[in-house]
Order: C-alpha cells, then sequence, then structure tokens
C-alpha cells in the first residue's frame, strides 16, 4: 500500500500551481474542469513520482489557519542535501515568503527548514 496522493484546496490555483512548479520542480498536467461543479483541479508530479492535487471550486470555506492546529500539520519535500535545504530556503526568503524555522537540525536529527507559503501552508523542506 502506498499514498497515491495528497490534494489540498486552494483560492489561487494557477498562482499555486506556479509555486510548486518553480519551487519544487513539480509537473503540471493540463487541468481538469467540471463544467456542471465549476470544480476546477491540477496534478501536481514531483521527481520521485509523488503527487499533489491543487483543487478550486466557488464558495469555498477560507477560514484562518492557525501555526499550532490539528489535522494536517505541513507537507515536507526532500531536497537532498543539506546545501539544497539552504539554498531553497534563502530563494524562497529572498522572495517574501516567511521562514517560520531553520535551517537547523531538531532534536529528532532532521536538517530542516520550515515555510509558510500557498495560502498560509506550512511547507518543510528537509535534506
Amino acid at each position: 500500500m502506498f499514498i497515491d496522493h495528497i490534494a489540498m484546496y486552494v483560492n489561487e490555483l494557477e498562482a499555486a500551481r506556479d509555486f510548486f512548479v518553480r519551487y519544487f520542480n513539480a509537473s503540471a498536467n493540463s487541468g481538469y474542469h467540471n463544467k456542471t461543479t465549476n470544480f476546477r483541479s491540477y496534478f501536481l508530479t514531483f521527481e520521485s513520482g509523488a503527487r499533489l492535487e491543487l483543487m478550486n471550486k466557488p464558495e469555498m470555506l477560507d477560514c484562518e489557519k492557525q501555526l499550532n492546529r490539528t489535522g494536517y500539520a505541513h507537507v515536507a519535500f526532500s531536497v537532498g542535501s543539506a546545501a539544497e535545504v539552504d539554498r531553497l530556503t534563502e530563494l524562497l526568503k529572498n522572495d517574501g515568503y516567511n521562514v517560520i524555522s531553520g535551517p537547523r537540525t531538531t532534536g529528532d536529527g532532521y536538517y530542516e527548514s520550515c515555510i509558510v507559503a500557498i495560502e498560509d501552508n506550512i511547507i518543510e523542506i528537509t535534506v
């Protein structure tokens, strides 16, 4: 058994797609649009084969996201090396994203950083 994909609703579908394509080398499909419900989505595929579905539909509830909350906490991307964690974190910081931790080695031995990215969702960057 394996996880086929993770999905997230976003307000700005194309902006979210472009974020993951630019910073995490995702490949996006051409998109899907259900004309009856106006549901739209993109499937993004990463080099490892992992997939993320970005979705949008009218009249979504958009609650404020607290950093410490129940539910899914973050999506973590392994970028292969500490140097790449540092490089990508600095790039995202310079592009205006909020780095909330790291880069650092955590108490359980991970070298990582965390940023607040697409629509206040947390992205972890790790080796």
